[in-house]
């Protein structure tokens, strides 16, 4: 199983993040609304037992529900070229902290540190050698993005098939925040 543990984003938010998506950047493959998510963790590849253990972490954690802010958007880069395009989520204390939490969770079950910095995102298109100005443009005209903060009172264990077209991704368990 390829699993990873996200923020699943409430729908009115997927839908004004909808209207920034389109075509206009060659190049780029855009992110369907259905598969909008805050990644938290990515876990990989996972045996099943592995995957029971993990489940049973997660669900042993405790903290409560916060709000979070859609702002900007950015790209992240590889050697130098631009690879997927985001809207930012602003950082506060309580993602932190469960961010933190969930990290340690499945440390205690056997998965290796997270090497990379958390930078809290939400991917709205993969880029393949995008047409850069065309990038730039898109960037500079909706960098002031801002959407209503939405209310975060769960986190998603998800699967993820790989398919033809895009990823598929299932909610195997949701944990509550109270």
């Amino acid at each position: 199983m390829r699993l990873f543990v996200a923020l699943d984003l409430p729908w009115d938010l997927r839908e004004r993040l909808a209207l920034l998506a389109g075509t206009g950047i060659p190049g780029a493959r855009w992110v369907p609304a259905e598969n909008y998510h805050l990644t938290l963790r990515f876990l990989g590849e996972i045996q099943a037992w592995q995957a029971e253990e993990i489940d049973h972490a997660l669900a042993a954690l405790r903290g409560g529900s916060f709000s979070l802010t859609a702002s900007g958007v950015g790209t992240f880069d590889k050697a130098g070229r631009p690879t997927q395009l985001w809207v930012g989520v602003e950082r506060s204390p309580a993602l932190d902290h469960l961010r933190t939490k969930i990290e340690t969770a499945v440390q205690r079950v056997g998965l290796a540190a997270e090497r990379r910095r958390f930078v809290p995102h939400i991917a709205l298109a993969r880029l393949d050698n995008p047409a850069e100005a065309r990038l730039a443009a898109f960037v500079q005209q909706h960098n002031l993005f801002r959407a209503e903060p939405f209310a975060v009172e769960h986190f998603t264990l998800f699967s993820s098939r790989l398919g033809k077209e895009q990823a598929v991704y299932t909610a195997e368990a949701e944990y509550p925040l109270q």
